[in-house]
């Protein structure tokens, strides 16, 4: 059980700081966040768990794939940042996001990646 709180401290630290450094800088704040901290923590956390490297390296390759359809959200929320107010551009870029995960989920299986 203290594991589970300690992995939810350390990544709600990360996320509070990413948030409050951004308020100072939104270049050291977007650097923060574009790093691959989610994914470091959860590659982490799965071998402190589970010891199963080759499950850490299928994230990673699952990973790899889907930070493609990830970056959809990230151009199409400035774009919809000029004509939108905040909330319903957030919510069209969200599910623009999610549209090209079923995409690339689609074309992953269609191609017997998995």
């Amino acid at each position: 059980m203290w594991q589970y709180a300690l992995k939810t401290i350390i990544s709600a630290v990360l996320i509070v700081l990413v948030a409050e450094t951004s308020k100072r800088s939104t270049l050291v704040g977007g650097v923060l966040a574009s790093l691959p901290l989610v994914s470091y923590l959860g590659i982490v956390w799965l071998y402190v768990d589970e010891r199963d490297v080759q499950k850490i390296a299928d994230l990673s390759w699952a990973i790899l794939w889907l930070v493609l359809p990830s970056l959809l959200f990230f151009v199409a929320l400035p774009l919809l940042l000029k004509r939108w107010p905040f909330i319903p551009s957030l919510a069209v870029a969200t599910a623009i996001m999610f549209a090209g995960y079923g995409g690339m989920t689609w074309a992953l299986k269609r191609f017997g990646l998995s």
